[in-house]
């Protein structure tokens, strides 16, 4: 299977490229067009091999998401014009993220595990157990890194250091806590809890816009409902939809992103398995069946459907 590693377009009208750790972005004067690769990164590292599908599961999983969220916040999707690829409205995005929890997982639970009682200046009640449902979701925001590791920052330190302005932030956790309700919602249709997630956000002419991906399986962790409670009461693993199952499996192969360790070898099985996983839970999330796109030359595809919609518009 072909996957997409990068793209290298000189397209009409382009006026700056950025590669992420998984898009890459191509800028115009007014929007910008979003490539998602196949490239897969964890503990905020970029993986040697890319993952067939991936990209493709992400961008559609967000287009989606963002379609059925449009009635809560304005964001910034305005076509997608191939199944890899997203073009919306370029904004000046806040240098946060609005990461929300709803249960004791993945990071936070690792710093609970630890003795923390407290995340992002939110506190949290003793004798909880990885994976409890919290009290109610709370908000755990983290600066923007371009390069290297997010790190945790409290509402009071951004607001303290200038980040985002006092009104500002109070809308974007009122939209934070909205697009929430709905992710929960939109899962336990397909059986399936959201357990955390991101969102970004920026503004263009004074609006506030819903930017990136939302609810994919990058940005978001995911339980099956089926069976969760008895899980728990029998101290048992989680059934997870998500990335963290490659972040398990790096962490058991002795890789955090730390320095001085070595990324484990992704052999064509992980791979596999791993893009086996994307594909389910899109399936899973959407009740859809996932119709691979044709990655014979995928970069061709993409670049001529790019370049159809910049001249039809």
């Amino acid at each position: 299977m072909n996957a997409l590693k990068e793209t290298h377009f000189n397209l009409p009208g382009q006026t700056n490229f950025y590669r992420g750790k998984v898009r890459d972005v191509y800028s115009f004067t007014n929007y910008l067009i979003m490539v998602a690769s196949d490239r897969i990164s964890a503990f905020d590292v970029v993986l040697p091999k890319p993952i067939p599908f991936k990209g493709q599961v992400l961008n559609q999983i967000a287009a989606k998401n963002l379609e059925a969220t449009k009635h809560i916040v304005p964001n910034w999707l305005m076509a997608t014009p191939d199944p890899n690829v997203t073009i919306g409205i370029k904004c000046k995005t806040y240098p946060v993220e609005m990461v929300i929890r709803g249960y004791l997982a993945g990071h936070a639970w690792r710093e609970y595990k630890v003795g923390k009682r407290s995340v992002c200046g939110v506190k949290l009640p003793e004798d909880l157990k990885e994976n409890d449902k919290l009290p109610q979701p709370i908000i755990t925001p983290t600066t923007k890194a371009h390069k290297g590791h997010d790190e945790d920052i409290s509402r009071e330190e951004i607001l303290k250091q200038g980040l985002v302005s006092e009104s500002d932030y109070s809308q974007l956790e009122n939209y934070t806590r909205a697009l929430f309700a709905k992710g929960t919602e939109m899962a336990n249709e397909q059986g399936l809890i959201l357990v955390d997630t991101k969102y970004e956000f920026g503004t263009n002419n004074g609006t506030i816009y819903l930017i990136d991906e939302i609810h994919t399986p990058d940005s978001s962790r995911y339980f099956y409902l089926k069976g969760y409670q008895n899980r728990q009461d029998n101290g048992e693993a989680q059934k997870q939809l998500s990335k963290e199952f490659v972040r398990q499996w790096l962490i058991s192969e002795g890789f955090q992103g730390l320095e001085g360790q070595t990324v484990p070898e992704m052999t064509d099985e992980k791979i596999n398995q791993i893009s086996n996983r994307y594909i389910e839970l899109y399936e899973r999330f959407t009740g859809s069946t996932f119709l691979k796109a044709d990655t014979e030359n995928i970069t061709l595809r993409i670049e001529e459907n790019i370049r159809k919609w910049i001249t039809s518009n």
